[in-house]
């Protein structure tokens, strides 16, 4: 069986058909399901003392991934190994690779945008960022959904394809059940910051070598500037908050002559992060479209290479 065969397919579905609303209605989707037991979970385990959450949190994350590993190595064993193993092994792992609704979230930010609407965009930001999109103006909207594009980029598609090319179902399976944790426990609060720590180290630490990746493929899919996009990388990725989402950031800011991250507000906390690639303008509304237009090219280069693999 081969796993890159596997992911391609499972790249093309998801670009073809997305997840679609009646399919999400009547069954809901993957992520919504570890969602509801990481709830029920936290809910019940997430009291007492700091130890005690921290090795109930720990607790939570082994239970969440091995209830996504566990069925997917099981379904994983089940298929022949033959190409037909691989486009049945896709189906499976299709509702895992977000390659169509990422660009569906950000082109309606931009259109709005373009449009003038203000609120309209605020409204289609809030569907993909966590800070209050009431505080934002045009260019903060647009450099919050860039930098969601880029960010989401390395965690939605990439990241869960690479993992599937390493170990198949379950890999791509372990890989969604890390991230999800990450994005619900994963938080430096009162509430999360014991409990979600396994989950919040442990998704940095799947998340490194995709994030890398993805830097790389925005890079080359810049063109003539893929030199100036490999440096920006490697003066500003570290300045981001996060081990990971700096490159990704770092890399489209170049390419498309932006910058990108600075300050930014959290409910009522302001995060005081500083600029990557400091000294370009704010991004425009045009500058989404042109983010769209490179995150096109960087899932097409993603795919030429698993293309390549599968052949190999």
């Amino acid at each position: 069986m081969s796993f890159a065969l596997m992911m391609l397919a499972g790249m093309a579905l998801d670009l073809g058909l997305g997840w679609p609303d009646r399919l999400h209605a009547r069954i809901g989707h993957p992520v919504t399901w570890l969602g509801k037991a990481i709830s029920a979970l936290e809910c019940h385990l997430n009291r007492g003392s700091r130890n005690v959450r921290l090795c109930a949190g720990a607790l939570t994350t082994g239970a969440i991934v091995l209830l996504a590993v566990l069925p997917a190595l099981a379904l994983q064993t089940a298929l022949p190994d033959s190409i037909a193993g691989s486009l049945i092994g896709a189906v499976l792992a299709w509702p895992l690779i977000a390659l169509r609704s990422m660009h569906d979230h950000v082109a309606a930010v931009a259109h709005a945008l373009a449009g003038g609407d203000l609120h309209g965009a605020r409204r289609a930001v809030s569907m993909i960022v966590g800070r209050d999109p009431a505080r934002l103006d045009t260019a903060g909207v647009a450099r919050a959904a860039t930098e969601s594009l880029a960010e989401n980029s390395s965690d939605g598609i990439i990241a869960p394809v690479f993992w599937g090319v390493v170990a198949g179902l379950p890999g791509i399976a372990a890989y969604k059940a890390v991230n999800t944790l990450d994005s619900m426990i994963g938080h430096r609060t009162d509430r999360y910051e014991a409990f979600g720590k396994v989950a919040a180290r442990l998704d940095d630490v799947v998340n490194w070598v995709p994030a890398r990746l993805t830097g790389v493929l925005f890079a080359l899919a810049s063109g003539r500037h893929v030199g100036r996009g490999l440096k920006a990388m490697i003066r500003d990725a570290a300045k981001h908050r996060s081990p990971n989402a700096g490159w990704p950031e770092s890399a489209m800011a170049a390419a498309l002559d932006i910058r990108l991250s600075g300050p930014r507000v959290y409910g009522d906390r302001v995060s005081d992060e500083p600029w990557l690639n400091d000294g370009a303008a704010d991004p425009a509304p045009r500058d989404l479209f042109r983010a769209l237009s490179l995150y096109r090219r960087a899932m097409f280069l993603c795919a030429l290479a698993l293309g390549a693999l599968a052949l190999l």
